[in-house]
């Protein structure tokens, strides 16, 4: 069977299981739409959270990204990684024992104060619009390929799916559907990395492959050859980097802590029974996210090298059915400059004839593999199952910041239960319009989309949520103070070194690398948006008054490790 009659049979048969199991867990209650209804068992929270971490840019970009980038693309391992191990450690127990169902609730709440949870759902809006912007563009690459539709029927066609579970059946729905997506990616981004580890190295395991010699017999390994692959065509080393140590850094760390102040993360930790389960379930989505992100480095360099041998030096009329499928999708170009016919692949831009996308990729790999298709249809419906079950969960966020941190706690307190419901499913289908939007108009490829939210996190909610924690004397005033000026900030810095706003429309393309602050490119200027957020929250705190000893009592509460086994009430 062909590639696209797989899709349709592979990708129906998962879409009607997501449908399916939405029906059957549909939410009937405000806390079964939130926080599915508190009742979840840590391996599925674990799976379900894993699920919702692993987006289209984990699933999709990021070996995308490591794969041209080399070296430098280790700052996305690290930082979402890292970041992770963070949350798990620093902010999860806590807040879950602190017993609000959103972060804008928590800064509300720890905060005393409605104008900090407006400007808390404000900073959540702009990160989780961000990042779902990144989702949709991931489902609209997917789409465009494998059901040969353009990219924006393929946004399209995504939002209607990700609506139809989100609004139904809210976090009960999502939880329950993420756990069967996490399956379907990982066993997706498995299967063709371990086919192609044993055809190029013979070694099953991809992680070893990529380490080991390639099985032609000359005894190479796989990484000095696609070191020299890439020398010949005028690229630096792939195991060398080009990136200042400051940039890397920054962005590292950037991605570090906006992990930990990503709402669509945080939120899974109050849809389990006690603090505890919420500490196992971290540990178990740690273990299942490191399933991918240990191999996708490996699958970076099988797909770079797999890509220079198939088209560098080679005749156009050649090129095998892959490459003319993906270049109808426009993700992939030739540009024939000299008129010979062969494909210039190479570093000098003045004289480079193919112009890939990164996104591509992951996708296009076991077609480059030539791997059976059933295999290429498996890989399409996994960068669906990333890129959906992330769009349901930052939908869920978004919806919740609108219907219960301010129709229900700012403007509209006696709303009844089922009218809270209605406003959080108008929200969610508010959301998804918005989020097509930004899908058919992407700022960026995914990967870069998607730091560009952690960046956000990292300058608004960090700060507040650590210094909420940690420090019972931090007031409504520094807080406030130190998430608007963090976000503003970030956003200011975005628009200006990403779309040139600022500068007469200067293109982020030829924007100058040295015009950047401190030398830190956008994708790491979260980090000093952050550092800037804790001064001035600082600063003003010192100068306004002390919360009320109620709000440090619950402070030091939520901290006391003896009766951790169940969560305060509020």
């Amino acid at each position: 069977m062909s590639v696209q009659v797989w899709t349709y049979i592979i990708v129906g048969i998962t879409f009607a299981l997501y449908i399916g199991i939405a029906i059957w867990s549909r939410a009937a209650s405000t806390k079964e739409f939130y926080v599915a209804g508190g009742g979840v068992s840590p391996l599925a929270n674990g799976m379900a959270t894993a699920a919702d971490w692993m987006s289209a840019a984990s699933f999709i970009s990021m070996a995308g990204l490591i794969s041209f980038m080399g070296y430098d693309g280790s700052v996305y391992l690290m930082g979402w990684t890292g970041g992770y191990v963070l949350l798990a450690l620093l902010l999860a127990p806590y807040l879950r024992k602190f017993g609000k169902f959103t972060v804008p609730d928590f800064i509300g709440e720890r905060y005393y104060s409605k104008t900090a949870r407006i400007v808390a759902v404000l900073c959540a809006l702009i990160v989780s619009f961000t990042y779902v912007a990144g989702q949709m563009r991931g489902v609209g690459v997917v789409f465009s390929r494998f059901l040969q539709v353009d990219i924006n029927t393929g946004v399209i066609i995504g939002m209607i799916i990700v609506l139809f579970y989100a609004v139904l059946g809210g976090m009960k729905g999502i939880t329950y559907t993420q756990v069967a997506q996490y399956c379907v990616l990982i066993f997706a981004f498995m299967v063709p990395a371990i086919f192609i580890s044993i055809q190029m190295t013979g070694n099953p395991i991809p992680q070893l492959g990529m380490g080991s010699t390639i099985n032609d017999g000359s005894g190479t390994y796989l990484l000095d050859k696609l070191n020299g692959l890439s020398t010949e065509l005028g690229f630096s080393e792939y195991t060398d980097g080009s990136k200042s140590l400051v940039d890397i850094f920054a962005i590292t760390l950037a991605l570090m802590v906006g992990t930990a102040g990503l709402p669509h993360v945080i939120v899974r930790f109050f849809t389990v029974k006690k603090v505890k389960d919420a500490r196992k379930s971290a540990g178990l989505a740690l273990l299942l996210i490191a399933i991918l992100y240990t191999t996708a480095p490996a699958v970076a360099v099988f797909a770079r090298t797999n890509l220079i041998n198939t088209v560098s030096e080679k005749k156009y009329a050649d090129m095998p059915e892959w490459f003319m499928n993906w270049e109808e999708t426009g993700l992939l170009k030739f540009e024939d400059k000299n008129q010979d016919g062969v494909i210039q692949y190479v570093a000098d831009k003045s004289k480079n004839e193919l112009t890939v996308d990164r996104d591509i990729m992951v996708l296009a790999n076991p077609e480059i593999a030539n791997l059976p298709n059933w295999v290429i249809a498996l890989v399409a419906a996994g960068g669906l199952a990333a890129a959906l079950s992330t769009a349901a969960g930052l939908l869920l966020v978004i919806s919740a910041s609108v219907s219960h941190d301010l129709i229900k706690n700012v403007f509209k307190p006696d709303i009844s239960e089922k009218q809270e419901l209605v406003a959080a499913r108008l929200s969610a289908v508010a959301a998804v319009v918005v989020a097509g939007y930004f899908g058919i108009n992407p700022p960026d490829f995914v990967a870069a989309v998607v730091a560009l939210a952690f960046g956000l996190a990292a300058a608004s909610f960090f700060p507040a949520i650590v210094l909420g924690i940690f420090y019972k004397k931090m007031n409504k005033e520094g807080a406030i103070a130190g998430m608007i000026v963090g976000i503003s900030l970030m956003v200011f810095y975005i628009l200006k070194y990403k779309f040139g706003i600022f500068d007469g429309g200067k293109s982020a393309v030829t924007a100058l690398k040295s015009e950047w602050w401190f030398g830190i490119s956008p994708e790491g200027f979260g980090t000093i948006a952050m550092i800037v957020n804790f001064a001035v929250a600082i600063i003003v705190n010192s100068f306004t008054p002390e919360p009320p000893e109620d709000v440090q009592e619950i402070v030091e509460n939520i901290r006391i490790p003896s009766g951790v086994g169940e969560a305060v009430d509020h």
